[in-house]
């Protein structure tokens, strides 16, 4: 049971309903997730939603390794909700269906792009070490260059903030909807 239930509309403040209505009408399309317990505070869920729509939306990093790296997050964070979310969006992108599985699991997968096991590795040392090895941080450099790093590392780091609001308010899965993590292996 979610810790905090979505505010109906009709008991949001004149604040809440614009940055419910400015989210909805934006790319994603609807208020869902950890936006409907950010409207408790508007002004963090507008700041919240317009980096989130950039990084989403908006960044030079190829869909698939976006994705990879958010389903990093979701899985390193054991967040439900997030993997829920966007592993049809991993799936659209075209990420590798065993890759998906693999990180699901928890386990290492088995790389046949190198840029992909770059956003992986990346992802895992800052997630798991709070830094990033210097061989892994020269392989990123080298594939994507100085602005996309620093996009890919504030992605991340915007997706953990999301894990966090997630996990901690215990936001539901849609009805009906299974667990999809399982324990991280010891």
């Amino acid at each position: 049971m979610a810790r905090l239930s979505p505010i109906p509309p009709d008991q949001m403040s004149a604040e809440q309903r614009r940055v419910h209505d400015r989210i909805a009408a934006g790319p994603r399309g609807r208020v869902t997730g950890p936006f409907t317990l950010l409207l408790r505070s508007p002004e963090v869920a507008e700041r919240v939603q317009n980096l989130g729509e950039f990084l989403r939306f908006d960044i030079s990093l190829a869909p698939h390794l976006k994705e990879l790296a958010i389903l990093m997050v979701a899985r390193l964070w054991t967040c439900q909700y997030e993997w829920y979310a966007h592993e049809p969006f991993a799936r659209e992108s075209n990420l590798d269906s065993a890759l998906i599985e693999a990180i699901r699991l928890g386990r290492r997968p088995q790389f046949n792009d190198g840029e992909e096991e770059a956003v992986h590795d990346l992802t895992r040392g800052l997630v798991t070490n709070h830094v990033i090895d210097d061989a892994v941080y020269e392989r990123c450099m080298a594939f994507f260059g100085e602005a996309t790093v620093v996009e890919l590392v504030n992605l991340i780091a915007y997706y953990a903030l999301i894990a966090h609001n997630l996990n901690a308010f215990e936001v539901d899965l849609p009805d009906g909807a299974e667990p999809p993590l399982p324990p991280l292996p010891a």
